[in-house]
């Protein structure tokens, strides 16, 4: 049984540095719905791109990989704050995204269930009408992207690990609505004398259509026997934006000061954009202090007419590890991470991790 897992994770090794650079699908660019579900939330894989889908531990593997919930030794809580293209305090997106996890492990260690919800709002934006078109004449409106998560992981071996997370998104501002529910799954393969490397591959967003509805979509005539009529428009289906993360990681182990340097790689083929590949690394001094970096490329990245994300590619970030308990193993690990972005200003994101 290892040796067919070792085969596969090779395959998937070379799958990733064999795909050509020709990738995407330009026909359904920009027609998915629900693209916060692209944005990850969380501090610290955030600062290495996203990269970790094969090295992915404890609650940022929501986003990347959903496998690796299952390293959760007992219990975990998380909380992200993220300035999202500057947030309010750039005054350029207005945008901020909050993310509250938390995980228990079960069955001796051998499966964690954990939940998880990620919301983005944009603050209060003027309300105007075609009869009103100016601003603060009618009051304000929020709108807010919400996605609650569950998932269970499970240890099959001490090298093999999966895990399935099933989530429900919900978007609205105060007259239109829309609802969908999609699935994520994922794989996550360890070997080595020292479990130094690493192979991981995941599915995200496969689920339901999402399409909009509300009194905001509804409007007055008046028909040919003078009788007022009400009218809704009908808005059009949108899938979920799905993609799949093959990925592949290695650490480099040093036992003076308990050094290590993770280097990573990652290839994501998106249904509705452009292909991105990625790497960093990361390096760890005493298990205590942690720094990243990584770079997501995807064609025409630096181009300014004909690239297609504001994302510019660079990420870096940093943790630092306090320790609450030496022999419960129990840790605050803190959190911050930066996202570049051309245009608008990057994104921040600082966040704290409680482990028990």
């Amino acid at each position: 049984m290892k040796n067919i897992f070792r085969i596969l994770a090779v395959v998937a090794l070379v799958t990733v540095m064999s795909v050509p650079a020709k990738a995407g699908n330009d026909d359904r660019r920009g027609t998915a719905g629900a693209p916060e579900l692209l944005i990850n939330p969380w501090a610290r894989s955030a600062g290495w791109g996203s990269v970790n889908t094969a090295c992915a531990r404890g609650l940022d593997a929501f986003f990347t990989n959903v496998a690796g919930l299952g390293f959760i030794k007992d219990f975990e809580f998380g909380y992200t704050n993220t300035m999202y293209l500057g947030g309010k305090s750039g005054l350029e997106s207005g945008a901020t995204i909050n993310a509250f996890g938390l995980g228990k492990s079960l069955f001796e260690q051998r499966g964690v269930l954990a939940v998880y919800v990620m919301a983005m709002s944009f603050g209060d934006l003027p309300t105007t009408t075609v009869n009103s078109p100016e601003p603060g004449s009618n009051g304000t409106f929020s709108p807010t992207l919400m996605n609650l998560n569950v998932a269970y992981a499970h240890n099959f071996t001490g090298s093999i690990h999966g895990g399935v997370n099933f989530k429900v998104i919900a978007e609205s501002i105060d007259n239109v609505s829309a609802s969908g529910f999609g699935i994520d799954a994922g794989i996550q393969y360890v070997t080595g004398a020292n479990d130094e490397l690493k192979f991981g591959i995941s599915l995200k967003n496969i689920g339901s259509t999402l399409s909009f509805s509300g009194t905001g979509l509804s409007f007055q005539v008046n028909n040919a026997q003078g009788n007022t009529q009400t009218v809704e428009y009908r808005s059009a289906e949108m899938e979920l934006p799905t993609l799949l993360n093959i990925g592949a990681s290695y650490d480099f182990l040093f036992d003076k000061w308990d050094q290590r340097f993770t280097i990573a790689g990652n290839f994501t083929s998106n249904s509705f954009l452009k292909d991105n590949f990625a790497v960093g690394g990361e390096y760890s001094l005493l298990n205590r202090v942690m720094l990243r970096a990584a770079y997501v490329y995807q064609t025409d990245i630096f181009n300014a007419t004909k690239r297609t994300t504001f994302n510019t590619g660079l990420s870096c970030g940093a943790s630092v590890v306090v320790p609450i308990n030496k022999e419960s193993g129990s840790e605050i690990i803190i959190d911050y991470s930066y996202r570049s972005a051309a245009s608008l200003r990057g994104t921040h994101s600082v966040g704290a991790t409680i482990n028990l």
